[in-house]
């Protein structure tokens, strides 16, 4: 199968999405995925966490050891068809989201 760019493109998300596709992974139905976000502060990833709530997003809060100027991770959980707009698009939102209170993005995670 040729791979169409238009679907997957030539980046992260992109490559592992068609990578996905070619061992023959189900991305037609929903799934939950994991975005992680990153903050320097308790204060500000509770603040980021509250945010999610408020929009009925699954959650988790914990610390993280990862980056030492940025221990504190929430990684949200939304179910979502596995589509390369969808996915890029929450990762924006989260994005835009997160700077205000410092928070830096810091992975799409594909759970079986």
């Amino acid at each position: 199968m040729t791979r169409d760019l238009a679907l997957y493109p030539d980046d992260e998300i992109g490559n592992t999405l068609w990578q996905m596709q070619e061992s023959g992974e189900d991305l037609i139905n929903e799934r939950e995925i994991e975005f992680s976000v990153l903050f320097p502060e308790q204060e500000l990833a509770l603040k980021f966490g509250q945010l999610l709530l408020e929009n009925n997003q699954k959650l988790s809060f914990t610390p993280s050891e990862a980056h030492a100027d940025l221990p504190w991770e929430i990684t949200a959980y939304p179910q979502m068809p596995v589509s390369y707009e969808n996915i890029s698009s929450y990762q924006e939102l989260l994005e835009s989201s997160a700077a205000p209170l410092k928070g830096q993005f810091d992975g799409v995670y594909f759970v079986g």
